[in-house]
């Protein structure tokens, strides 16, 4: 591995208002074709992670035992997470062609939605079972099951992934860049910036590889909290996290042209 460029970007939105944080500004003759990269990895992690959080916004109805059909249609998760992909980066998914980012991020966006919705329409049988408390649809699976979808549509590497110690998914597991990359990520601050994403040019400059770090929210804690070993709704035992603990990331990797 080569690595020729580190740096930090990524958004937070604030009362409307998105401000950008950059350390390090690559350098060079291909910076042109780095940043449409870079950026393109930075949206597709938001995306897919917009996609979890909406998922998990939801996941009360999903599991209710009582109640038959739950309304979260791959339509509903659509709008619902077009609302929150805005507020997070201040684009219109439904007027991409129109935004300003690189065009490489505009058709590969597009795709990821198509999947998200896939992952979502593969479910709908399970979540609208009267009695059944967990339906197996939760951020996790859908994070991995969307990450393989777009991977076999797109052949852009997209996954969830997290420290070994807490992988619960095999597919999920890191490989030696993403465990090199967890141990900067964990002497970051508690919580972080959002939607901070760590890149790297690496193969003597042909690929860019991001990490989106994720942090445990409270909602998290229901799975992920404590009491320690307890095991969670989905039989998992719980990792003994903390609201603000670094639990995973969204890892991207994107040639450059």
């Amino acid at each position: 591995m080569t690595r020729m460029l580190m740096r930090w970007t990524g958004t937070a939105v604030v009362a409307g208002l998105t401000f950008a944080a950059v350390m390090a500004l690559p350098v060079g003759p291909a910076s042109g074709s780095i940043d449409d990269a870079t950026e393109t990895a930075r949206l597709l992690a938001i995306l897919l992670d917009t996609g979890r959080v909406t998922v998990a916004d939801y996941e009360d109805v999903i599991n209710d035992p009582a109640k038959g059909d739950k309304g979260f249609t791959p339509d509903v998760f659509e709008q619902r997470l077009g609302e929150q992909f805005r507020l997070r980066t201040g684009l219109s998914l439904a007027q991409v062609d129109k935004e300003s980012i690189p065009d490489m991020a505009k058709s590969l966006l597009i795709q990821l939605v198509e999947e998200s919705k896939k992952t979502i329409a593969s479910y709908q049988p399970v979540i609208n079972i009267v009695g059944v408390r967990y339906k197996g649809l939760i951020p996790a699976t859908f994070g991995t099951e969307t990450a393989t979808r777009f991977h076999n549509r797109s052949g852009i590497y997209l996954k969830q992934t997290a420290p070994q110690l807490f992988v619960r998914n095999p597919k999920n597991a890191p490989d030696s860049y993403e465990t090199e990359a967890f141990a900067r990520l964990a002497a970051l601050p508690s919580g972080s910036k959002p939607d901070l994403i760590h890149s790297e040019v690496v193969d003597q400059g042909r690929t860019v590889r991001a990490m989106l770090p994720l942090y445990y929210a409270k909602a998290c804690l229901s799975c992920h909290g404590e009491p320690k070993g307890q095991r969670d709704i989905s039989g998992y035992p719980r990792e003994g996290a903390k609201e603000g603990d670094l639990g995973g990331a969204i890892s991207v990797r994107i040639p450059i042209k």
